[in-house]
């Protein structure tokens, strides 16, 4: 669905994103690991179209996409969730939900999806007509997934997810994103440092260091990879 060949991100003269190449498939769950500064965010802002890349193809869908507009990338499916959860804090829940739609024309279809989410998280429901700024941490992260899925993306970007949120709400978090690709047969990119709980939930995954990927491979194996036992865990 996606695939990423030798692209490089610059800022300026410096290079944020050298050669990097991945794939993510139909369904798959894949994450991309890394250290603050490794170059994730960057990656998935040029997905989304919010950075151009300096060379290097994006092809979506069989579509070359490397030179689309971010409103375009939106309509052939692409969401895009950046960290820091950014919520319209005086809009309510409902109002926040409804902006993820607004590329959409079916209110029939708006209207079940909203009501699919209520059910799958009845705070939302409950807290409706609230500012989405009163809500935890925790259940803004939850709002502003759900928003990016009113668009009803074939992919969905996820940067960060689990910052900022207690470590008891981050496991509950990764499972929701989980079973709402599944029931709601998207594809998802994360991007994350909590790499043990990004690789829970995922299919493969991808190690960022310094803006180059290093290591590609199923979550065992990057779990039980040296190099990333030592990184993260400083052990060997």
């Amino acid at each position: 669905m996606l695939d990423i060949k030798d692209m490089t991100v610059k800022y300026g003269p410096i290079e944020a994103l050298r050669g990097v190449s991945l794939n993510v498939g139909e369904g798959e769950v894949v994450t991309v690991i890394g250290a603050n500064g490794a170059g994730k965010s960057t990656l998935l802002g040029a997905v989304s179209g919010l950075k151009p890349p300096a060379s290097g193809t994006i092809t979506f869908g069989g579509k070359t996409i490397t030179n689309t507009p971010a409103e375009a990338r939106v309509r052939l499916g692409i969401a895009h969730v950046p960290q820091g959860r950014r919520v319209f804090p005086e809009t309510s829940v409902l109002g926040n939900l409804l902006v993820g739609a607004y590329t959409r024309k079916d209110k029939d279809g708006v209207q079940k999806d909203v009501e699919f989410f209520y059910k799958m998280f009845p705070i939302l429901e409950q807290r409706k007509d609230q500012p989405a700024g009163t809500l935890s941490g925790g259940e803004q992260q939850m709002l502003v997934i759900c928003r990016g899925l009113m668009s009803r993306p074939r992919l969905l970007l996820l940067d960060e997810p689990s910052m900022g949120i207690a470590p008891k709400v981050v496991t509950s978090s990764f499972d929701a994103i989980r079973q709402l690709a599944r029931e709601l047969k998207f594809a998802v990119l994360l991007a994350e440092q909590n790499v043990f709980e990004a690789l829970r939930i995922s299919d493969r995954g991808y190690v960022l260091e310094t803006g180059e990927i290093v290591m590609a491979g199923t979550c065992a194996e990057i779990e039980s990879s040296p190099r990333v036992l030592e990184a993260y865990l400083g052990t060997s």
